[in-house]
């Protein structure tokens, strides 16, 4: 490659084409290839710094962000960031609403790089105060333009365009199937359409929390949430615009506790270190490897990076507090 072809092209160039990582151990247990798409090597340091691109942009061309702009959206906290830093680079405002359960890591980091941040109680999807409703109402009050990541399907097909046809150029095609959580559902459903294209027989798969109706949503069209799950960002009761039509195959549900196995164990086995959206991703990857057999290319999402989840994560007293394991190396 060139040199002059690796020099990005600001902020916005540098979102994306992210590397395939052989997970190590994942792959040697199940005889496949586990990669995992490294996307906490964003800019902000996430997957979502993709939706944010892709909503900004499309908001843009539609003529509804204009410059000197402000854009609105509620969050877990990742889409948040990618917002923010591309609307930071592209000269806009940003107001980000986010549950104030979120790790006090994004709480922080979102303070930090410039956004106007309102914390709300957390409250379902059914109640008013949703974060997501109450960025609806504050986009309409200040005049800006909401980026409705959930219902926004510029998010999706900004996977389709990018996160799925990189994952297919990466892989020279050898890919038998995809392991995705959901939370807006843009990554799963934007990457399984672009492999589906290529290749119908590609398995695209969900993988749940507990807490989560999606799981159920798929296996028997009930959407009835039970249990709960400490991952942040992921997790669904409803069907979003960016999940309908999307081509699933089939679902897993992932428990905390296996998700946090493969979190620990991708930190001290192979240096990676990743945030519990991963690890239900990497769970679900080597369940299908297994199911599959070996010799397969299985290919999921590595979310973002732990970091963001320091103080529950890898936090021991937090970790007790839920019954789930501390990692030796804390304990």
């Amino acid at each position: 490659m060139e040199t002059a072809n690796m020099i990005a092209n600001g902020l916005l160039g540098a979102i994306g084409n992210t590397q395939l990582i052989k997970l190590q151990r994942a792959s040697a247990a199940t005889g496949c290839n586990i990669l995992g798409k490294a996307e906490f090597m964003n800019p902000g340091g996430s997957v979502k710094d993709r939706a944010g691109l892709a909503i900004i942009e499309a908001a843009e061309r539609d003529g509804t962000l204009k410059p000197g702009g402000t854009i609105v959206e509620g969050t877990a906290g990742n889409t948040g960031i990618g917002i923010t830093l591309v609307a930071n680079a592209r000269g806009y405002k940003s107001v980000i609403v986010m549950p104030e359960t979120q790790s006090k890591e994004k709480i922080e980091f979102l303070r930090m790089i410039g956004a106007d941040l309102r914390l709300v109680p957390a409250k379902p999807y059914k109640d008013p105060g949703n974060y997501v409703h109450v960025s609806e109402r504050l986009a309409a009050e200040l005049g800006g333009v909401w980026a409705k990541q959930f219902d926004n399907i510029a998010n999706r097909e900004g996977h389709r365009l990018t996160t799925g046809a990189e994952i297919w150029a990466q892989t020279g095609g050898k890919v038998d199937a995809f392991t995705c959580s959901c939370g807006t559902g843009g990554t799963l459903a934007g990457v399984g359409m672009a492999l589906k294209s290529h290749n119908p027989a590609v398995k695209i798969i969900l993988a749940d929390p507990d807490g989560s109706g999606l799981y159920g949503w798929v296996k028997t069209g009930d959407l009835t949430p039970s249990g709960s799950s400490i991952t942040e960002g992921i997790g669904q009761s409803r069907v979003t615009k960016n999940l309908e039509g999307a081509p699933i195959d089939d679902a897993l549900r992932i428990t905390d506790a296996e998700a946090l196995e493969q979190v620990f164990d991708l930190m001290i086995h192979e240096g990676l270190c990743v945030g519990g959206s991963a690890g239900i991703n990497v769970a679900a990857a080597i369940r299908i490897a297994r199911a599959m057999g070996p010799g397969h290319t299985i290919v999921t999402i590595l979310c973002d990076g732990g970091a963001r989840y320091q103080s529950k994560l890898f936090n021991p007293e937090f970790l007790r507090a839920k019954n789930l394991p501390v990692p030796a190396w804390l304990s």
